[in-house]
């Protein structure tokens, strides 16, 4: 065991004992995101590197503070990616950050969610006992999959130290393409497409400036995505000029985002079926539908978590205006009893001294 995990370890099982809380923080790039930031900070920066790197077995094993830059470099040389796009919002974003948010891109409707890509982790819990689960193939996987359980958890149920990761190879080829269209047409379009056996991986739908566009990326074999531009129709984008674009949306730095002034950012999730929503302005539309990206003043979480609820969705104040951001209303849809339940009983199995990101995901857990 090296002296920097040894170290961290020490800090975990001080803290234990004396109950004295943590905030686990790689590069801090998502530090805005959940409820409130308290405790110690617990550097995890320390723990970096790559451990393996099997590119015909599409596997990787990498260390919690690696730079999630770093990592998408090595296995781009290779001619493979992390196909579900994780936003950086910085950069020094690191690789457990990423799984700990649990947060995908523009392609996350089409390839999958981060945890779907988590293969193993090892982490150290509450007692400071280093643990792991999974492996390095997917095969390994049965019964209760802790390792996918910790994509989402905000570092709520342990520090994560490394983690195994599956890579895909590139797509031979990708365009874009551009609609002009209201949101209710490109919602009715993006429901019958993806019925259809196109190369449909990201889309986006703005009303910038008083023109509602629809976005749509191919991605896939040269002859599917030749094939899906010429039946869809649209006007096919410059390529060089549109891949930029596509990292601007994963990391809410188009425009629209920009502009959002002192109003805060909501991210409602919702089926792709979804109509459109009564919402304070036109949403920015992701994920075929699914994800709605809402700027909105104080005062609207009521109407924005029944419009999500009244379809079977669920409304996350994602970006709080920086004036209001110690604002104590949930930032999260309250759980169900059922999984409220789950939750707290995973926590006292994980956490049993409550010491990791104390109030990240919901006031009082």
């Amino acid at each position: 065991m090296d002296s920097a995990l040894q170290l961290i370890i020490d800090r975990v099982q001080t803290a234990a004992a004396s109950g004295t809380p943590l905030r686990i923080r790689g590069g801090g790039s998502k530090d805005f995101y959940g409820q409130t930031l308290q405790g110690e900070v617990l550097d995890v920066t320390p723990l970096v590197g790559i451990t393996s790197y099997e590119p015909t077995e599409l596997v990787v094993t990498v260390r919690a503070g690696t730079p999630l830059a770093e990592l998408e470099a090595l296995v781009a040389e290779r001619g493979q990616c992390l196909p579900f796009e994780p936003p950086r919002f910085g950069p020094g974003a690191t690789v457990g950050g990423m799984v700990a948010a649990g947060l995908s891109g523009p392609a996350r409707a089409s390839v999958g969610a981060v945890r779907d890509y988590v293969l193993g982790v090892t982490l150290l819990n509450g007692k400071g006992e280093l643990l792991t689960f999974g492996g390095q193939v997917m095969k390994n996987v049965a019964g209760y999959d802790v390792s996918r359980l910790m994509a989402g958890a905000m570092g709520t149920l342990g520090l994560l130290t490394e983690l195994s990761l599956k890579v895909l190879p590139l797509a031979p080829a990708e365009a874009t393409l551009k609609f002009g269209m209201g949101q209710s047409e490109a919602l009715a379009k993006l429901n019958r497409w993806g019925g259809q056996p196109l190369p449909l991986n990201a889309s986006c739908w703005v009303d910038d400036a008083g023109a509602p566009t629809l976005y749509l990326r191919l991605r896939g074999a040269i002859a599917a995505v030749e094939a899906a531009c010429k039946t869809l129709g649209g006007e096919r984008q410059d390529q060089a000029a549109a891949a930029p674009d596509w990292t601007l949306c994963r990391d809410q730095q188009l425009p629209w985002f920009l502009e959002r002034g002192e109003r805060d950012l909501w991210r409602l999730s919702v089926p792709q079926t979804a109509p459109v929503l009564d919402l304070p302005e036109p949403p920015l539309v992701e994920w075929h539908g699914a994800q709605r990206w809402v700027r909105a003043a104080a005062g609207e979480a009521q109407r924005l978590r029944h419009a999500a609820a009244a379809v079977g969705g669920t409304a996350t104040l994602f970006v709080a205006d920086s004036a209001r951001a110690e604002r104590t209303e949930g930032r999260f849809d309250p759980l169900k009893p059922p999984l409220d339940r789950i939750h707290r009983q995973l926590k006292k199995e994980f956490d049993p001294a409550g010491i990791f990101n104390r109030g990240r995901l919901y006031p009082d857990f």
